[in-house]
């Protein structure tokens, strides 16, 4: 007797392990990331872009 409690408890364990979702940095995940290809990125990449089309118009004489 008691293995019904024991294989209870190994099935609840197994259940956690299996469905556990750990809170993810997705920005210190683009660090490690860019730095592992050696990139460096700003941290106000967006703010600081200028808009593509203005470089395109320049060069297309509009």
């Amino acid at each position: 007797m008691g293995r019904g409690r024991q294989k209870a408890k190994a099935t609840k364990q197994a259940r956690e392990i299996k469905y556990y979702t750990p809170n993810t940095d997705l920005s210190a995940l683009e660090r490690e990331l860019a730095q592992a290809r050696g990139e460096i990125p700003s941290p106000s990449s967006d703010d600081a872009e200028e808009d593509p089309s203005e470089d395109w118009d320049d060069d297309y004489g509009r």
